[in-house]
């Protein structure tokens, strides 16, 4: 005689083992901006506003999903014979990764 409390076991058994194995799976997309552009000084400089000054090239920074240019400014450097290394983005997975300007 067949007995079913173990088969009606084996075939709960079986389909839970079935159903986790589809389950737990989700998509999340998210918008990626496109590359910002090539960094492109529009206007004039002017003058520096006395001696030593050095000027910092303005940058692309991205604004929720836009791009919007930062000006360039006047600055003195922090201590003698110091370089001005100016801010970029790189292209980091899905995304881009943005490395602040700093004085060298």
């Amino acid at each position: 005689m067949f007995n079913l409390k173990p088969a009606l076991a084996s075939a709960v058994l079986f389909g839970a083992i079935s159903a986790v194995g589809c389950g737990g799976y989700a998509y999340y997309g998210y918008r990626v901006a496109p590359p910002p552009p090539p960094p492109v000084e529009v206007g004039v400089m002017g003058y520096a506003p006395g001696p030593g000054y050095v000027w910092i090239g303005g940058f692309y920074d991205l604004r929720g999903d836009r791009w919007e240019w930062r000006r360039g400014y006047w600055a003195q450097p922090p201590r003698p014979r110091a370089v001005w290394v100016r801010p970029y983005w790189e292209r980091h997975g899905h995304g881009y990764r943005f490395h602040r300007g700093y004085w060298r």
